[in-house]
């Protein structure tokens, strides 16, 4: 059976997406970004929402750009490898491969895909995520937390919801990301 995992950079305010501007440094760090990869290599199906499908599809042609580092070629091949489920009423093609879309996000069938799943899976993006905190089907909560204080935008967490978390590891960055890794009790 499969865990599904919300992990996503947020600011120190608790903002996955901030109002303005961008959530601070970093992702782009090598340090971070080869964790990340490392992280997310076992996962077999990542969850999208339409905008973060858009935003992460650059993986699918990655390696093709010159002069990539392996830490960055190693995380577009990983990406490409693990299946992925866009939920959208408005994107009518992928142009990703082991890409399906899904007109709705339906709780009983993300239950069953954990069920029959081998490998662990991601829900990305906080609209998309407050979906299944709110069904309850998030077992594992990662934040990579930003030195940044953004002041608005979308939260990590969605507003309304009571969670009782168990801290099961952290680490922090020479550049000041904190990692976070939260297990649903």
């Amino acid at each position: 059976m499969g865990q599904l995992i919300y992990s996503m950079i947020t600011s120190l305010d608790g903002y996955a997406e901030a109002a303005e501007g961008d959530l601070g440094a970093g992702a782009e760090d090598e340090e971070v970004h080869t964790f990340i990869g490392d992280l997310f290599r076992p996962v077999g199906t990542y969850l999208y929402g339409r905008r973060m499908y858009e935003t992460m599809v650059y993986w699918e042609t990655a390696h093709t750009e010159p002069d990539l580092p392996p830490h960055i070629l190693q995380y577009a091949r990983d990406w490409q490898a693990a299946e992925k489920v866009v939920y959208s009423t408005t994107l009518q093609s992928v142009s990703s491969a082991r890409t399906r879309i899904e007109p709705t996000f339906d709780p009983e069938a993300v239950r069953r895909l954990k069920a029959e799943s081998e490998h662990d899976l991601t829900v990305d993006g906080p609209n998309l995520a407050a979906q299944a905190i709110a069904a309850g089907l998030v077992d594992e909560y990662r934040l990579f937390i930003t030195t940044s204080v953004v002041g608005g935008g979308k939260r990590f967490f969605p507003d309304g919801v009571r969670l009782d978390l168990e801290l099961v590891e952290q680490r922090a960055f020479g550049n000041g990301l904190l990692y976070a890794r939260y297990r649903a009790r």
